[in-house]
């Protein structure tokens, strides 16, 4: 399992009965994980004493319930050997999310060690990273504090909005980044036909989603000719592939056949696929929260 486990803004405090208890900065959090099945005795003082508790409903969706929880606040990661401190402004909205997945820190650390090291080959700005369903911000974050150019592409207006006041709130906002609200497939096709090309790609498919005109994805059917088409964008020297699941069903050993099949054919280079998660805080105990597929070339 690839693990998130450097945060000190974040952490795990507890999980059962369908929920986890987060500390996310000054605040503690409940919120809904099918995966957690588990039953909890709900020792934890945080289980009483939260901020804010997102209810799920049984008709489907939910709603939050609030003690004091602000409506917007911030918390940090320190990114290994970038001497990059990354903010995140976090915002209770719908279907519970806050506007960040911690669990990815475990990829932040894997993708910016990669760019680090290729920066110091090739010199700054030598790095071109493609992000797409790029959300609010995480990897493209990473990428610019470890040296990399980067396209962030999201069909989410608000969303590539939020990305630019994160990039902002970590003082990366001068370094060379593209912002652009867009249909992801589209955007890569009209990129093919440009003959731009694109050092590294990570990508967080939804498992459904529509582009800004209306534009249907459903990740069964729309993921592989989509990798198909960004290994078509990958430069002659390039460094790694980036695929995040949430997808129940599309696990680790799905992503790592995808990538092999394509990228390993054409490029060499190996896979390496597996879980990502967050450890539990006294328990030893990690919990899944998804998965990734990793593929780079030969070190």
């Amino acid at each position: 399992m690839y693990t998130a486990s450097e945060w000190k803004d974040y952490e795990v405090l507890d999980t059962g009965n369908g929920e986890k208890l987060e500390r996310w900065g000054d605040y503690i959090l409940v919120r809904p994980d099918p995966q957690v099945i588990w039953p909890s005795d709900h020792g934890h003082p945080g289980w009483k004493n939260y901020s804010g508790h997102y209810h799920r409903s049984s008709k489907g969706g939910g709603e939050w319930e609030f003690r004091g929880l602000p409506n917007e606040w911030s918390i940090g990661y320190d990114l290994a050997g970038c001497g990059s401190r990354l903010a995140f402004n976090l915002k209770p909205f719908a279907f519970k999310h806050t506007g960040v997945f911690p669990e990815q820190a475990a990829n932040w650390e894997w993708t910016s060690s990669i760019i680090k090291e290729a920066v110091l080959k090739r010199g700054e700005n030598g790095v071109k990273v493609l992000n797409l369903f790029a959300y609010t911000g995480g990897a493209t974050l990473a990428a610019l504090a470890a040296g990399a150019s980067v396209t962030h592409v999201d069909a989410s207006k608000g969303m590539v909005a939020w990305a630019k006041e994160n990039a902002n709130s970590s003082s990366l906002s001068d370094r060379p980044v593209r912002w652009l609200v867009d249909d992801c497939g589209k955007f890569v096709e009209r990129e093919i036909r440009r003959g731009n090309k694109y050092d590294a790609v990570i990508m967080d498919p939804p498992s459904y989603g529509r582009g800004p005109k209306g534009e249907m994805w459903k990740i069964e059917e729309s993921l592989w000719p989509l990798l198909v088409s960004c290994a078509e964008l990958l430069s002659d020297d390039p460094l790694f592939f980036l695929i995040n699941s949430y997808t129940t069903g599309l696990q680790a050993g799905v992503l790592d056949h995808m990538m092999g099949k394509i990228l390993v054919k054409r490029f060499g280079g190996r896979c390496e696929s597996d879980e990502v998660g967050l450890p539990i805080s006294g328990t030893g105990l990690f919990l899944p929260c998804g998965a990734s597929g990793r593929w780079r070339t030969p070190e």
